[in-house]
């Protein structure tokens, strides 16, 4: 069953040449995205920085307004959503940032951080003191934990603060937003599992987005892959990974280092810089660093099903 369904999505940003100045020209951060989450799955939104895909979350999320396009969570309309409705909205949609320690407010305890969607939706008392407490084991941590103010904790710590502020409301999707880039490599792993725990403990629907590949590998059931405001590709995680069949994902793959020399993949360094979103390339946005470009790829590619459950938006792929 479909819980999260974006059509057409698009984000554009202006750029103005002053404050009051008319945008006289914008940033297609989006621009035309579709896709669904399965109740109970993890889609694994992936790209190289500047793709887009932290502005996909937060549009979905309604934290950014969408500039086109639809999104419907369980049927509701989230961008059509007014402010009470959008509220309601909000106990089932939660965002998790990407930095812990720009995320929480240094003034405040970590329970009144966990707490704080709490209250909004009217949770007081002792009622919210033992969802806290519950939430912060949940996570890892300890009721002590509650009274400690962020600089008191270490990344980890904080990135489980983070996780259990946005649970504490229950809510049945969550925008994971770039959750362990900020954390050592020996703590990210430990983060994953636990992103893996609380989806089996509370049924939790999650959206992933990640530049590191090998990291989506670990948690996702199917992925999908950006490049400068489009999708280029979407499938199981399994054809992903075994079989990539647009240039821009083999690229992506080919960089994760693997201990085992039979999996190993001929390293595929792309030539040039990505385009600058403001003016990006006619057609095939991938086209000025595809090593297999041709003259069609100046047609835009649609991102077609190339086989049950896969799509992939290239002129190569037939």
């Amino acid at each position: 069953m479909t819980l999260v369904q974006v059509r057409e999505l698009v984000k554009h940003f202006p750029v103005r040449g002053g404050f009051l100045a008319r945008p006289r020209k914008w940033v297609r951060a989006v621009d035309g995205v579709s896709l669904e989450v399965e109740t109970g799955e993890t889609l694994g939104l992936v790209g190289e920085s500047g793709s887009g895909k932290t502005t996909v979350g937060r549009t979905i999320v309604r934290l950014v307004r969408a500039t086109g396009g639809a999104v419907t969570f369980d049927g509701a309309d989230v961008l059509a959503a007014r402010r009470q409705e959008l509220k309601a909205l909000r106990r089932d949609m939660q965002l998790i940032f990407q930095d812990p320690h720009s995320a929480l407010d240094p003034r405040k305890t970590i329970g009144a951080s966990v707490g704080e969607g709490l209250r909004l939706h009217g949770v007081r008392g002792i009622a919210a003191r033992d969802a806290v407490a519950e939430m912060l084991l949940a996570v890892g941590l300890d009721r002590r934990h509650a009274a400690v103010y962020p600089h008191e904790l270490s990344g980890g710590q904080l990135q489980r603060v983070g996780i259990a502020r946005a649970l504490a409301l229950r809510p049945r999707f969550v925008v994971c937003d770039e959750p362990v880039s900020a954390l050592d490599v020996s703590i990210q792993a430990q983060i994953v599992n636990l992103f893996a725990d609380l989806q089996q403990q509370l049924g939790l629907t999650y959206l992933f987005i990640a530049h590191d590949l090998s990291v989506v590998e670990h948690i996702s059931d199917r992925v999908a892959v950006m490049y400068l405001g489009v999708l280029v590709e979407v499938a199981d995680k399994r054809d992903i990974y075994r079989d990539p069949q647009h240039p821009y994902t083999r690229a992506l793959l080919s960089a994760i280092p693997r201990r085992d020399p039979a999996r190993r993949r001929h390293r595929i360094i792309l030539q040039g810089d990505v385009p600058s979103p403001v003016d990006p390339p006619a057609g095939c946005r991938f086209r000025t660093r595809c090593p297999f470009a041709m003259e069609q790829c100046r047609e835009t590619p649609e991102l077609k099903e190339v086989a049950p459950g896969h799509r992939v938006a290239c002129w190569l792929v037939d």
